[in-house]
């Protein structure tokens, strides 16, 4: 009787290892694989996914760069404190959590930090091919759930920590996916060098809350012929992130995203925007606001008004899981550049793709059945060209387009620096 071969692993590694979404993603793959909660959230764990060959969830090791020392399962005590995580669940799974945090490597740079951008990305790139070839694994995906940072100030600015870390998964040969509105891919540095690098990315800025429900209420609008005057908002949030976005710069780049959706789906730009306020009190927990103010027949003035309220890192969690399972996916299948079809977790998505979320996901569904049928019938690297797999209809790989658009085409100062 043959031995049974072991199942291939897949690596996971965080950007923002001990934030407060890196801790729920680990907690919460932990607690699902062990049985003790169901994975509410997880669209990859719904029927419509179950035959496209997606790794596991207990297939998945956990590492990561981090600026904080905080310990993992003293990070996952806090966020039980705050309600984010249910009672219990961190102490049961607390060997997952010390495992993963032993796999956290410093990043950086920190304040004080003499080493080169070269020499930083040299770094970040010698540690997540170390912790891919000690646990034998068959890919990694690298995904940034770090803190947003403000918009750079132009040719010659110093090499964002997005964008360093961007620039590490590639030279480490890893697919990619920015969950944050940080530049990271987008950069023109970075840009050119996905264009070459034959890797599949995703992202960016995951669409957790407000934006989750204007790309259900834009489309809605504009199917029904009524015509959008205004839309403003307000978020309420605390925490790293509520911090982070206090920076009108960061806020900037949060709301380019929110104001993307409705663009695409009203197809005009309505008056208003989005005010971000930090309210350090709030935690974890937010509260999004939004007064749509609109023309019916004979010009009648109506007004919808919306709230919603939920923990950031519960919501954005369970999609961080479907993102690195579907990315690994596609990397596997030898999918290549951006992966338009991931736009459903996205308020500014790469590649081409639909704004609305219903169209959205539809087009996640169909390359997840694309994935499946590539698995049973061996396609292999025939699906994998970026091309070639446009050419047959593939959803979800941009053939021929550059992730950071125009951006990938203009010269950058710090490009000789790497």
């Amino acid at each position: 009787m043959s031995a049974s071969l072991p199942r291939p692993r897949v690596g996971v590694w965080l950007i923002g290892a001990r934030g407060s979404v890196a801790t729920t993603v680990v907690t919460g793959c932990a607690a699902v694989t062990a049985g003790l909660h169901p994975p509410t959230g997880m669209v990859t764990e719904t029927p419509a996914f179950t035959d496209s060959g997606l790794p596991a969830l207990s297939d998945l090791v956990f590492g990561g760069h981090e600026t904080l020392d905080c310990p993992l399962p003293k990070r996952a005590e806090t966020l039980t404190a705050g309600g984010v995580l249910p009672p219990g669940v961190a102490a049961a799974v607390t060997a997952e959590l010390t495992a993963a945090d032993r796999e956290i490597r410093p990043g950086g740079p920190a304040p004080g930090d003499t080493r080169s951008e070269a020499d930083l990305i040299a770094a970040f790139t010698h540690d997540i091919r170390d912790f891919t070839h000690r646990h034998a694994l068959e890919r990694t995906v690298v995904v940034n759930v770090a803190s947003t940072e403000p918009a750079t100030q132009g040719p010659g600015a110093p090499l964002p920590a997005s964008t360093l870390y961007a620039l590490a998964a590639l030279r480490a040969g890893c697919p990619y996916v920015n969950f944050t509105p940080s530049q990271g891919m987008h950069h023109p540095v970075a840009a050119r060098e996905a264009q070459h690098s034959g890797l599949p990315h995703a992202g960016r800025d995951g669409k957790t809350g407000q934006t989750l429900l204007r790309a259900v209420l834009g489309p809605m609008f504009a199917r029904r012929a009524l015509n959008v005057r205004a839309w403003s908002g307000t978020n309420l949030l605390g925490g790293g992130d509520g911090a982070a976005l206090a920076d009108p710069a960061a806020a900037a780049a949060k709301n380019a995203g929110k104001e993307r959706v409705l663009a695409d789906t009203l197809g005009h730009v309505p008056e208003g925007e989005v005010h971000i306020d930090d309210v350090p009190a709030l935690g974890d927990w937010k509260t999004a606001w939004d007064h749509i103010a609109f023309d019916g027949f004979l010009g009648t003035r109506m007004i919808l008004q919306t709230i919603w309220q939920g923990c950031d890192s519960a919501l954005a969690a369970p999609l961080v899981l479907d993102l690195a399972r579907l990315t690994a996916g596609a990397h596997d299948k030898g999918l290549t550049g951006p992966l338009g079809a991931l736009g459903f977790y996205f308020k500014d998505p790469v590649g081409e793709g639909p704004s609305g979320l219903s169209e959205q996901y539809e087009a996640l569904v169909r390359f997840g059945r694309e994935l499946g049928r590539t698995a049973e019938t061996d396609l292999g690297a025939g699906a994998g060209s970026s091309a070639g797999a446009g050419a047959e209809g593939s959803p979800g790989v941009g053939a021929g387009s550059s992730p950071g658009g125009e951006a990938g085409e203009r010269a950058d100062a710090s490009e000789d620096v790497l």
